[in-house]
């Protein structure tokens, strides 16, 4: 059921009860007709909630306060124009990125490909059977990346779960020649410390250079030992991916001791994750600069020279932020958008218990010049819908909406949607659209909801972790002027200038 004007306003005691070798691809052809900051390979299990929990989001439901369960719901300037299930993928859904007329939707059991020349009717084009969270993916010219941070048996994609604590298992990143989109050919497979949980691509003529972004060392595994205090970066050769390597590993947050110098977390700062690598990071090519969210830090750097990225400046905030999660630019480079995954994405956290400071974007204006440049912190944004306890909420991946002279972001919140909001006035953001969908289920917190949500050429694209891919149209006249940008690639971590 679809409600073009259902209106939501905050229930004020919801949520108060309870606090919150072959390198050979497995090809499945289809006719053409998380983050979650412990990795693994299986879905999130459902969570037990109090009767009290239950018994609320049951009766928010009968009073309207929120959407029936799986109904969808979203402002009258949102359409929802196309919904493609899960296939043969069935694991949780990822990140997306786009390419041309092709849109790539990273899966814990893969990839799959749509061509989306008719956003109403998205087709799938090939779906790429390749085992290993969080399959984090991109795209450049004819190669695609895909990230794996579970520990597996060995690089092919027929490998299977096996201990970290064996030195034999790997984890780290695969490449793919999608030269022929129906018929992906995977051609490398480069090891790194930790994994990858995330990546990020900073692209030249010649070469693809690869920010990968791990965490959580362990002095018992052998390939993830700490102090983990910087990112990997990997070298591809456009011509020769087969030969794609490790060509060093930047330290980010030098410091004396074994844990590094990052953010040291409990009981220091109760509640923070104690920093030990970065989870994301979003570069701006075009201003040489890049924004990085590390768990417990926020920082802003320099790649100018991309094998060796300089550290600018480092911001904490251990009153309301749990977990650095993700970071967006604006278009001008004067502000940041770093996103707090409280939680770890599987919490009830957009509940009035939680409030509106965590779990929530932090909006940050970038001051000064140079390596003087400097973070500063202006305020928080959050979802302005309260959600049940049953329903995992909290601020994720999300990109610009490109109109001159605006900040306007899309952005996912798992169970809690899809959310079009303005922070042009970094001081005083404001939510101007939302598609969300009602709770999973009333009896347990089931983990669900929009992992990504990306505009691009004139659309919203969201990569449902159950429900499958979503195509949104937003008529606004403050959005209206995007659909005059159109872009030959989309890789969200690694943001265009869209207009030049």
């Amino acid at each position: 059921m679809i409600l073009l004007n259902y209106r939501r306003t905050r229930r004020r005691r919801l949520g108060v009860a309870a606090a919150a070798g072959g390198l050979l691809a497995a090809l499945l052809t289809a006719a053409p007709a998380g983050a979650v900051p412990d990795p693994g390979d299986t879905p999130v299990a459902p969570k037990g909630v109090s009767k009290s929990a239950q018994a609320e989001a049951r009766e928010a439901i009968e009073n309207g306060e929120i959407p029936g369960q799986d109904q969808i719901v979203h402002s009258a300037n949102i359409e929802h124009v196309a919904n493609i299930p899960k296939d043969v993928l069935p694991g949780t859904n990822s990140d997306l990125a786009f390419q041309g007329r092709y849109a790539f939707a990273g899966n814990y059991d893969g990839f799959r490909i749509f061509d989306i020349s008719n956003p109403k009717t998205p087709k799938t084009v090939a779906q790429v059977l390749c085992p290993g969270s969080q399959n984090d993916i991109s795209v450049s010219g004819n190669l695609l990346f895909l990230s794996t941070d579970s520990s597996r048996s060995d690089s092919s994609c027929s490998s299977t779960t096996q201990p970290a604590t064996e030195k034999s298992s790997w984890e780290g990143m695969k490449v793919f020649d999608i030269s022929d989109k129906r018929n992906p050919r995977y051609v490398a497979a480069v090891e790194t410390a930790c994994g990858s949980h995330t990546h990020t691509l900073v692209p030249e003529r010649r070469n693809v250079y690869v920010y990968v972004s791990s965490y959580s060392p362990n002095a018992t595994y052998p390939d993830c030992q700490p102090p983990h205090d910087g990112i990997s970066v990997i070298k591809v050769p456009r011509n020769a991916p087969e030969k794609a390597a490790v060509v060093g590993f930047p330290v980010l947050f030098p410091g004396e001791g074994p844990d590094g110098g990052g953010n040291p977390g409990g009981p220091t700062n109760p509640g923070v994750s104690k920093t030990t690598g970065c989870h994301d990071i979003t570069v701006l090519p075009s201003k040489d600069l890049a924004a990085g969210a590390c768990m417990g830090d926020g920082i802003l750097f320099s790649v100018k020279d991309p094998e060796h990225p300089k550290v600018i400046d480092r911001v904490q905030d251990n009153v309301n932020f749990a977990f650095w999660h993700s970071a967006t630019f604006n278009q001008t480079a004067n502000k940041v958008v770093f996103t707090d995954e409280l939680g770890g994405g599987s919490g009830a956290t957009c509940n009035e218990a939680t409030g509106p400071n965590r779990g929530a974007d932090g909006i940050y204006d970038i001051v000064g010049k140079g390596d003087k440049r400097k973070l500063v912190f202006r305020s928080y944004f959050k979802i302005p819908r309260h959600q049940a306890d049953t329903e995992n909420c909290v601020a994720h991946n999300g990109s610009l909406i490109p109109v001159k002279g605006k900040d306007l972001m899309v952005q996912a919140w798992y169970q809690g949607g899809v959310s079009v909001w303005e922070f042009t006035d970094s001081s005083k953001p404001r939510e101007i659209a939302y598609f969300e969908r009602g709770p999973i289920g009333t009896d347990q917190l089931t983990f669900g909801g929009s992992w990504s949500a990306y505009y691009y050429n004139g659309y919203i694209y969201s990569n449902e972790i159950t429900k499958g891919f979503d195509v949104l149209k937003i008529k606004d006249r403050r959005t209206d002027p995007a659909r005059w940008v159109h872009l030959r690639e989309l890789n969200v971590q690694t943001q265009p200038d869209y207009f030049d």
